[in-house]
């Protein structure tokens, strides 16, 4: 018996320590030519390389068990590729050279890595594109992608709209962790800076069933930048000026990562004045931010682990009116403060064809408010007493996420899980907009991904509990059970089709609960209901692709259906001189779609036209129209990529965005007309120095448009968006 464990105690340290390695060549399909550069990673491992000038690449160090690696490179068609490790077979393979962009990782979705391969519709954009295209801020940014739009109070502060849906029904995760920030309320923007995050994500519809509550509407995804290669170090700093607000942004970080750890480190500080229109600029626009993000990880043949934390603070002016006209940047009254502390772990324990993944996460959201106070008191003491926010409020929130992946049985793969979260929100101001309350939130799941010979069909369900105590008051339960089904499968040759279907809920926030009194930023003295019950949705989607070597075509159709919708309505009373608003329910209904080409015509490989056009509606169940609905919009683009001896990955587009007019409005909304907005932009890379330095110049509304957006919450004053924007700038690597 002695003999016998000791054989086993010897196998199993065998297994943990022996350097499972991977080795291959990757060649041109066409010339059997050796590539170098190409990308190789896997996705489950967060681990890769790069070939060598001979098209060679070798990999150590990786967990025993069945993972897809992933080839990419500009030019060619991404392949994925199935691998059990340990192999000691050298892997050889071909890619396929593509005019169409190379297909970039999806990393919220659990099983396919890549789009063209995965049952769920995903939109994905590195901010690299977002920048490029001129954008400001992140959440500038995301109404670049089909389908987001933005509920924005200047340009410092923003609140993701998809497919209609905004504010506690989209649900934000950064860093593998949701993000809890006061999202309920309408002047309270997404606290995330986009320097040290590589892409966005965007899952549109219910995606409860991977996420909870408050995903109703869909999910905002924000994947951190990669650690580095291993044996590899690089760091780079970037800066960007923006010609309409005068204001700049700049970011500089490390990482390294050698043998089995790995490091990273990025801060960001940015500054702007108010944003100006064709006749005046806004008053209190103005907004000064600053971020820094560090990751530290581990990874051995059986265990891998990071840990990774964020700090944002933001002092953002809250406009109100035009009144003074200057470039300064520091916020008048009243002005938030806002100190959001980000902490995060993601581990997993591999066990040869199963692993366990376990994400944790802490947010710490600090806010404070400061306005003008009317005390008919000497000049110190109103100094004074200006230096004591008027709101102040802290929201803790510790979630985790824990997931086991079962051994793949036949065409079967499966997930089972818990996830959960605990929320306290206290109150330290004078005035208060929510009571102090506790949430608790505890939900499991399972899902099942199956791979038939012609498609794949993905299922699931789960169950949910939230509870809210509210102090000295109410205690609420709300219980929802959900489930996804999903299949993908191409109906000719090029033609994808997918069809998911989906129910999710959300809970009432405490706003909507416990409101009681004025809420400045919007001078309607609100009323919650704590008889509200949880909205439930069931949404359709059907997605159709065609796509060969230079022609994509995409429809995306959606009908959301959507039970106890919960909006805020006049009831024509008045307290303290302001309208009275007051929480009802009523059923709703969502419908619209995204729908567009993409165009790379042989033998002009280079060139690229694209069009898309994105609509969406929504009614309560009285044929009377929700509000915040984004007006329909038309988006056309012409791009030009090139490569010289002097230059590479050089571009240049010119896009025409015509969003039409609004009309169907809700009882407390106006009109708002259309407009066409042009922008146009060019950038390439150069070698500085032995380093790489990479050039953007990009333009916004070029004509210097005088309009007003459907969803800016400046709409009812009058108060125009921003005006012309030159934006500059650069990237150094080192």
């Amino acid at each position: 018996m002695k003999l016998f464990l000791n054989t086993l105690l010897l196998l199993a340290i065998t297994n943990i320590y022996s350097q499972n390695t991977i080795h291959g060549t990757v060649t041109d399909a066409n010339t059997n030519e050796k590539l170098e550069f190409v990308n190789i990673y896997f996705p489950e491992l967060e681990k890769g390389t790069i070939t060598d000038e001979n098209g060679k690449f070798n990999i150590e160090n990786l967990s025993p068990g069945n993972y897809n690696i992933l080839f990419s490179m500009m030019g060619y068609k991404t392949q994925s590729f199935p691998i059990t490790v340990p192999s000691t077979n050298e892997i050889k393979i071909e890619l396929m050279p593509s005019a169409i962009e190379m297909e970039s990782i999806i990393v919220s979705t659990p099983f396919h890595k890549l789009q063209s391969e995965n049952v769920m519709k995903v939109e994905q954009r590195s901010i690299k594109d977002l920048k490029a295209n001129g954008a400001v801020t992140l959440a500038d940014g995301i109404t670049n992608i089909a389908g987001v739009e933005s509920v924005t109070t200047g340009l410092s502060i923003g609140k993701p709209v998809i497919r209609g849906l905004s504010s506690n029904r989209v649900l934000v995760y950064t860093q593998g962790v949701r993000l809890e920030n006061q999202q309920f309320g309408d002047e309270h923007g997404l606290g995330v800076n986009d320097a040290g995050i590589e892409s966005v994500e965007v899952i549109k519809g219910p995606a409860s069933l991977l996420y909870g509550s408050d995903a109703l509407g869909g999910v905002l995804y924000l994947n951190p930048e990669r650690f580095a290669n291993n044996n590899i170090s690089s760091g780079d700093f970037s800066g960007n000026y923006y010609s309409n607000t005068q204001g700049y942004s700049t970011n500089a970080g490390y990482k390294s990562s050698e043998n089995n750890f790995k490091f990273l480190f990025r801060g960001s500080l940015a500054e702007h004045a108010d944003y100006k229109t064709e006749d005046y600029r806004v008053t209190n626009t103005r907004f000064r931010e600053q971020d820094f993000k560090a990751g530290l990880g581990y990874q051995n043949n059986v265990f891998k682990t990071e840990f990774r934390y964020n700090v944002n603070n933001s002092k953002l002016g809250i406009p109100e009116e035009i009144g003074e006209q200057s470039t300064n940047k520091t916020p008048l009254l009243p002005y938030q403060n806002i100190t959001n502390h980000v902490f995060s772990s993601k581990s997993t324990l591999f066990f040869g064809d199963s692993k366990l993944d376990v994400n944790l996460g802490f947010i710490y959201n600090d806010r404070k408010e400061f306005e003008e106070h009317h005390h008919e008191e000497n000049e110190d003491e109103e100094e004074d007493e200006v230096l004591e926010a008027a709101l102040h409020m802290k929201l803790k929130t510790a979630n985790y996420d824990v997931k086991y992946n079962l051994a793949k049985l036949g065409k079967f793969e499966t997930i089972v899980g818990v996830q959960g979260m605990n929320q306290v929100n206290s109150n330290y101001g004078e005035e208060q907009l929510i009571p102090d309350a506790t949430t608790n939130d505890v939900g499991v799941l399972a899902m099942t991904h199956i791979h038939f010979e012609k498609a794949d069909v993905q299922l699931g369900a789960r169950f949910d509990n939230r509870n809210i105590d509210v102090s000295n008051s109410i205690n609420k339960t709300f219980n929802s059970f959900n489930g996804a089904f999903g299949i993908k499968t191409n109906l000719v040759n090029n033609i994808t089709a997918r069809v998911n279907l989906a129910t999710g809920f959300r809970a009432p926030n405490l706003s909507e609960l416990t409101s009681d009194g004025t809420h400045e930023g919007t001078n309607r003295y609100e009323i919650g209901n704590n008889d509200l019950k949880s909205e439930q949705n069931f949404q359709t989607d059907l997605a159709l692709e065609f796509k060969n070597e230079h022609v994509e075509l995409f429809a995306n159709g959606f009908y959301n259906k959507i039970n106890n919708y919960i909006f805020i309505s006049p009831n024509g009373e008045f307290i303290d001189e302001n309208p009275v608003f007051i929480y009802l329910q009523d059923d709703a209904n969502l419908y619209g779609g995204e729908f567009g080409f993409h165009l790379h015509p042989h033998p002009l490989d280079w060139l690229h036209i694209e069009s898309s056009f994105e609509m969406v509606t929504g009614k309560q169940a009285n044929d009377v129209f929700l509000p915040l609905i984004p007006a329909n919009s038309l988006t056309n683009i012409i791009r030009l990529e090139f490569e010289k001896p002097w230059i590479k990955s050089g571009y240049a587009f010119i896009k025409l965005r015509t969003t039409f007019k609004q009309t169907n409005i809700s009882a407390f909304e106006t009109n708002t007309d259309g407009y066409t907005l042009l922008s146009a932009g060019l950038g390439g890379s150069f070698t500085l120095f032995k380093n790489e330095l990479s050039v953007t110049v990009s333009g916004s509304n070029l004509t210097n448009k005088t309009y007003i957006n459907h969803l800016s919450r400046l709409k009812p004053d009058g108060i125009f968006n921003m005006g012309r924007n030159i934006n500059l700038g650069f990237t150094y690597s080192l």
